[in-house]
This record gives C-alpha cells, sequence and structure tokens, in this order.
C-alpha cells in the first residue's frame, strides 16, 4: 500500500515553485523586495502563532524547545549551517544572497505542520497521497513567494521535504502507533514556536540562532512517546 508519489510530487512543486521565484526575484526593484520580506515576516509569525495553540501540554513544549536549543546550540547548528550556506552562496557568486536562511525558512515552513506529518502517514500506511498532493499546491505558491525575497536557498529546502516526509512514509508502520493526534499536535506547537522565532528575524526584530532549535522538532516526539508510557504505567 505504501506509496512515494505524494513525496516525490512534494519535492518537485517545492524545487518548481523556488525556481520562479528566483526568476521573478531578478525582476523585482529593491522596495518591492523589502515590502514582500515584510508581509513574509508577518505571514511567518503569523503561521507561528497559530501553530502553537495546538499544542496540548505545555511543559512538553518547553521541554522539547529546551533541549532541542541545547543540542543544538552545543553541536553548533546553526554556524553549520550558515557556513555551508556561504559555501553555496559563492557557488552564485552571490547573486541569490541568504542561502543558508532561504534553506531554513523553506525547511521549517514545509516540514511542520499536521498536513506534513499525517499526510506522509497516510501515504506510507494506505498508500493514499491526497493530502500530500494538497500539500504540494500550497508549497508550490508558497515557495514561489519565498524565493523572491531570499533566492535558492528556499530551492535547496526541497532535500530536507524529501527526507522528512520520505522517513516518515517509509516508516509509517512503525511511526503510526506512536504519531497519535496528541503527538502530531505537540511536533505542530514546538516546530511553530521555532517557526515565530524565525519570524522575528525575518521582520529584523532579532537575530535568532533559529536553527539551533530544530533538534526540537525530533525531541517533541521522543518526549510525547515518554509521556505516554509514564501516564500507561499510572504513576501520576
Amino acid at each position: 500500500m505504501m506509496s512515494f508519489w505524494g513525496v516525490a510530487v512534494n519535492t518537485f512543486t517545492v524545487i518548481i515553485g523556488a525556481l520562479l521565484g528566483v526568476a521573478l526575484k531578478t525582476k523585482l526593484t529593491k522596495r518591492i523586495g523589502d515590502a514582500l520580506m515584510i508581509g513574509i515576516g508577518a505571514c511567518v509569525i503569523y503561521i507561528g502563532v497559530d501553530g502553537m495553540l495546538k499544542g496540548q501540554n505545555v511543559l512538553l513544549t518547553v521541554l522539547s524547545v529546551a533541549f532541542g536549543g541545547l543540542i543544538g546550540t552545543l553541536v553548533r547548528l546553526d554556524d553549520g549551517i550558515h557556513r555551508l550556506g556561504n559555501r553555496l552562496e559563492s557557488h552564485f557568486k552571490g547573486k541569490q544572497g541568504g542561502v543558508s536562511q532561504g534553506f531554513v525558512t523553506g525547511t521549517l515552513i514545509f516540514c511542520v505542520g499536521s498536513m506534513t506529518v499525517v499526510g506522509s502517514l497516510n501515504s506510507g500506511v494506505l498508500g493514499d497521497n491526497q493530502m500530500l498532493y494538497t500539500k504540494s499546491l500550497m508549497d508550490l505558491i508558497t515557495a514561489a513567494m519565498l524565493a523572491t525575497t531570499m533566492g535558492i536557498g528556499v530551492c535547496l529546502s526541497a532535500v530536507s521535504v524529501l527526507l522528512f516526509q520520505g522517513s516518515i512514509t517509509l516508516l509509517a508502520g512503525v511511526l503510526a502507533p506512536v504519531l497519535n493526534d496528541f503527538c502530531v499536535a505537540q511536533i505542530t506547537c514546538v516546530g511553530s514556536v521555532v517557526i515565530l522565532l524565525l519570524g522575528f528575524n525575518l521582520l529584523g526584530l532579532s537575530t535568532f540562532k533559529v536553527a539551533d532549535y530544530l533538534p526540537s522538532i525530533v525531541i517533541a516526539p521522543i518526549l510525547c512517546y515518554s509521556y505516554n508510557w509514564i501516564l500507561s504505567l499510572g504513576l501520576f
């Protein structure tokens, strides 16, 4: 029943959308580009706030973000991504700009949310790609908008889509019992906290090292599983 068509289509729509955005980027004046960046930043903050409200356990959210941020800081994840982005950017002679920013922004927006997790599980368990097809259309438009201001880095986030959604689809049989509604809600909430920080950066209100908090998205389901296991023991 497993089907990877949804993941494949979503990956390619991100690439196509980003390339369209890069093509449009050269046509924009600085004034229009700045206006778009402010609009995108505001929308990213909205996405973050909306997703945060889906959380069902504040303590798990706090622990996920705290431990994830600690891990990311210790391994200097944000610095590593920016170094890689700078190297890639040098191949484009600096014309596209902000490769690492586009990569991180695209990765968070395209990989965080219930449609990503549930859609990938449906593809892996039921062979049903409808949700990922719907997400693909949304991501096509979003990628184009992001790339008009952030350039080719958004295109590279397609790799994150392929790896993240592909892994969930491949392991759906194992993950489906673990990634219940409660866990999906917590993953969305934790990821949205990171998206909120990203929105502040896009508006120039802060300089948070957002990528350092990416491990939080992995920590969240681990803590959810541990929490449910403890509850099953009847200790609380």
